[in-house]
């Protein structure tokens, strides 16, 4: 019945290998079709919640077809057929749903479907319909991943430390705001284009931040939701290729490469200056270092590429030592041109730090949060908590590391602040 829960992988017995790499490659892609075709978010997951409990049982008989995208979507167009039949809704959509099915696949049997079939367009109307204004942000993340990246109910709910029901009841109205208000499953106009693609890079990347620093916790990367996200980046840039979102790709992916550093074998966080650089992965260095020159050629320079660039420099230095930060500066400063935030101006003043000494770097991280903006954001404490260290000011630096501890949740980043806490507190008394 409409709005049932997606079947999971694990619940396909037996579930072949081919099965479960189809899912994640072809999941958004054959789901925006049915969306285009069906008019519902509903019965478009059942049709393809059907189609791959079929696909499994068929398959393990038979062996998977040539191009098992295409067997797949020709099933669920079949599955949406039948609910029409049965509720015996023969009007204009059922019409357009047997032309589609015919023209693209004029077989009587899935299993004889072998041509290639590609929808250029469903997944851009499907990924602006999920990042839609009038839907809070929390829903258009929950809809993106569970519509776009396939995701479970349970898998986004336990990702984002929510309760199932709590998140279920999210999905369940950013769809039915999607159907009372007609919201057009579309393209945006080109005066507004721009617009809503921020938007929808904004997402993906907010996506990637909650698996790359997770706010809260046992894990401090919870590496599905970066997965995730940088799967949409690639979708997003196979669709359109906009610079902004090869640089948003190219960030993410430098980013991710380091994640198999920034934890010890003991679960402790081990900051960037103190990372084994041997365990970052240069296959992801390498194509992001890439993507950053192809977007930065296109010459529309703008947020994402700028935070790529900076990336691409901590990746391309060796050792910590060699990071030439004074060229992070310069990329921070043209990034506070374009977007003048106060956390971009906290990272500059960081960066300053690391270039000019600590006494000016903790000039201008006061500085960023003047209007108190960033008051109760704890990187903000915790960065002036360590300039505040190196400038052996530490009954400063033990309030700034007591107020950064009481803003985070994430258990990794507290037993890191509560380290730096009993450094500080315990230092030897000096004569």
């Amino acid at each position: 019945m409409p709005g049932k829960e997606c079947v999971t992988l694990a619940s396909m017995q037996p579930a072949t290998e081919t099965l479960e790499r189809v899912f994640r490659e072809e999941h958004g892609r054959i789901v925006a079709t049915l969306i285009r075709l069906s008019g519902s978010f509903d019965l478009a997951e059942e049709a393809l919640q059907e189609a791959f409990t079929s696909a499994a049982a068929t398959w393990e008989r038979q062996g998977a077809p040539r191009n098992p995208g295409a067997w797949l979507t020709t099933v669920a167009h079949r599955k949406l057929l039948d609910a029409a039949r049965r509720e015996k809704t023969k009007n204009d959509k059922q019409s357009e749903l047997e032309y589609e099915t015919q023209r693209l696949h004029p077989f009587d049997e899935p299993a004889l479907v072998e041509e290639t079939v590609e929808y250029p367009d469903d997944r851009l109307r499907l990924i602006f319909t999920c990042c839609h204004p009038s839907l809070n942000r929390e829903a258009q993340v929950a809809l993106t991943l569970r519509t776009l990246g396939g995701l479970t109910t349970t898998e986004i709910a336990r990702a984002f430390l929510l309760p199932e029901p709590t998140l279920a009841q999210r999905l369940v109205r950013a769809k039915s705001k999607i159907r009372l208000a007609h919201i057009p499953y579309e393209v945006p106009g080109i005066e507004i284009l721009a617009e809503r693609l921020a938007s929808v890079q904004a997402v993906i990347y907010l996506i990637f931040n909650e698996g790359y620093s997770a706010t809260a916790g046992d894990s401090l990367v919870r590496r599905d939701l970066c997965t995730e996200a940088i799967r949409l980046g690639r979708v997003l840039c196979e669709l359109s290729n906009e610079p902004e979102n090869i640089g948003l790709l190219a960030l993410m992916l430098l980013q991710d490469s380091r994640r198999n550093a920034r934890v010890n074998d003991r679960s402790e966080l081990v900051t960037l200056e103190e990372q084994d650089r041997s365990l970052w992965d240069r296959s992801e260095i390498n194509e992001g270092l890439r993507l950053v020159e192809s977007a930065l050629s296109l010459g529309r320079i703008s947020i994402y590429q700028l935070q790529a660039a900076i990336a691409a420099v901590h990746a391309e230095a060796k050792t910590a030592d060699e990071t030439d930060w004074p060229q992070i500066v310069a990329l921070y400063q043209e990034l506070m041109r374009i977007n003048s935030s106060p956390i971009v101006a906290l990272n500059h003043a960081a960066a300053v730090a690391m270039s000019e000494g600590a006494e000016k770097g903790l000039t201008l991280i006061e500085a960023a949060n003047v209007k108190r903006k960033l008051e109760h954001y704890y990187l903000f404490h915790a960065a002036r908590a360590d300039l505040l260290r190196r400038l052996k000011r530490f009954d400063e630096a033990t309030t700034a590391y007591t107020r950064a501890l009481s803003l985070t949740t994430n258990n990794i980043e507290q037993q890191y602040l509560r380290k730096r806490l009993t450094e500080v507190t315990s230092r030897p008394i000096e004569s």
